[in-house]
């Protein structure tokens, strides 16, 4: 039997466990999905907006596969600080493959980033989404004007819930607390900004679409900055996304505000140079820009400062050095060849990597699952090699050995079952668990 553990439970790992349970090369393969928080999921659970039910109901089709009979689910083991370094791991197993993400965000690179009430979006989004790491408590929503910096997904994630009533959400599993700071928010005005123009904006155009959707908010669009964009007169030439947000952005720049509660301010082609303020963030300081007629901006010298007591800063993901993995830091990156680890200029046997960690924060949840049979293919072509190597006759019983205490499948189902209770008690649907002795209470109560 050939042994394998994939490190990380969100779509890269579950899709790389699915390669190997379903391809025919190698019949015997036994799958442990290891995970250092105790519930599986990855960024579908932690990372995906609350009232986003249709990407959240992928936890359906992961489901599937981590209830397969040679997979098993490993959660509460985290792999990297000791005990359980890369070296010991590869011990228990013939094969290891490394789904771990990128789990740092890009800075902005300014003065002021640091100011209270600045904060990373993924920060936001850990604390609505009831990481069980999340450090903050509650954000303070007493601000009146909030800026999110990015024109991605994740920021339109986030300018959403902000502009969001609570009693919209009230029928989704965000944790409780951050409900009734949500309801109480006093946020006004949200500024989603970007230092490019529309037709170089990462969101796509269903997300884009959702802002206008909101049944409290205005969305404002400037026409002075949509044309700046040389293509935003003829977007024709852009690709079919690209297109699709100009002519969204269009219509809403036609559009008179309604005088709605609330206002979403699309920002182009402004440039964070400093946050303002002394005992906490009291603005934005946007340099203006222009195209340099090379598909980028240059600096124009003209500077606006946009009034906020809220910055959420969303310009990317970057992967961390696991302890014990090589790591490319201009990257973010695993080095590695079709997937397979590089050490010292050669592929490491038995260890593998696949999304984020693998190729970078790129491409969207789907785009997981092809990077992954890649390397799975890479990791069968090695399987006569790697089979023949010992290995512990029970890993579970190695990682009891260390000290570990992993949750297996019936206590995450036990996790399940007490946040549909949670929720059932606050008069609502399943409310996520936030915190770690909350979650493993649950889940040694399913163990025994």
């Amino acid at each position: 039997m050939l042994r394998v553990a994939v490190v990380g439970s969100g779509p890269s790992g579950v899709y790389a466990a699915q390669a190997l349970v379903q391809q025919q090369t190698v019949p015997d393969v036994a799958v442990d999905v290891l995970d250092r928080l105790p519930c599986p999921y990855g960024l579908v659970r932690y990372g995906v907006a609350p009232d986003h039910e249709k990407i959240k109901s992928l936890q359906n089709t992961l489901r599937t596969v981590l209830e397969h009979p040679r997979v098993s689910f490993l959660g509460n083991v985290p792999v990297g600080p000791a005990p359980l370094v890369p070296e010991r791991l590869l011990g228990l197993y013939h094969a290891v493959v490394y789904c771990v993400g990128a789990a740092s965000d890009r800075r902005l690179g300014v003065p002021g980033e640091e100011l209270p009430g600045s904060f990373s979006a993924t920060e936001f989004v850990s604390w609505y989404s009831a990481h069980p790491d999340s450090a903050i408590d509650a954000f303070a929503l007493g601000a009146r004007s909030a800026v999110v910096i990015g024109v991605g997904n994740v920021a339109v994630d986030v300018a959403r819930v902000l502009a969001r009533g609570a009693e919209e959400l009230r029928a989704t599993d965000v944790p409780h607390a951050a409900l009734g700071v949500l309801a109480d928010s006093r946020v006004t005005d949200v500024h989603m900004v970007g230092r490019r123009g529309p037709s170089q904006a990462k969101f796509t155009t269903k997300e884009l679409r959702e802002l206008g959707a909101l049944a409290g908010a205005d969305v404002l669009v400037r026409p002075e900055e949509l044309a700046m964009d040389p293509a935003f007169a003829d977007p024709s030439e852009l690709p079919g996304a690209g297109r699709r947000n100009v002519e969204v952005l269009r219509d809403w720049a036609r559009r008179a505000p309604e005088g709605r509660p609330r206002r979403i301010h699309l920002r182009f082609f402004l440039r964070p140079a400093a946050l303002l303020g002394d005992a906490s963030v009291r603005a934005v300081r946007f340099e203006r820009t222009a195209p340099d007629g090379m598909g980028g901006v240059a600096g124009t010298g003209e500077f606006e400062d946009v009034p906020a007591q809220l910055v959420l800063r969303s310009v990317g993901y970057r992967g961390v050095p696991l302890p014990g993995l090589p790591f490319a830091t201009d990257s973010g990156t695993v080095p590695h060849a079709e997937g397979r680890v590089v050490r010292g200029g050669a592929p490491s046997p038995g260890e593998y990597v696949a999304g984020w960690i693998k190729r970078g924060p790129t491409g969207v949840i789907g785009t997981n699952r092809s990077c992954a049979k890649e390397t799975i293919a890479s990791l069968l072509s090695d399987a006569d090699a790697l089979a023949s190597r010992p290995v512990a006759e029970d890993p579970r019983e190695a990682l009891r050995a260390m000290g570990l205490e992993p949750v297996e499948w019936p206590g995450w189902l036990r996790i399940e079952a007490a946040e549909s209770a949670l929720g059932q008690a606050l008069g609502r649907q399943r409310v996520k668990i936030p915190d770690w002795p909350g979650l493993l209470t649950a889940a040694r109560d399913a163990q025994g």
